[in-house]
């Protein structure tokens, strides 16, 4: 099996989450045979605050 991490920082997002262009992307990396097996969040800190990073984990054979 092979893993494929994707955070906002993704070429699909261009930092900002946008319902459309998840779907793009998950559209995108289905037609390359990676299939979606979870999402969770993490928190990354930053300067005085953190922010929370969404996180898509692909599998494919």
């Amino acid at each position: 099996m092979n893993y494929k991490v994707v955070t906002m920082k993704d070429r699909f997002f261009s930092g900002k989450f946008d319902p459309e262009k998840l779907e793009t992307m998950l559209n995108s990396y289905a037609s390359e045979g990676w299939q979606l097996k979870a999402v969770t969040t993490a928190e990354i800190p930053g300067f005085g605050n953190k922010r929370e990073e969404i996180i898509f984990i692909l599998e494919r054979a």
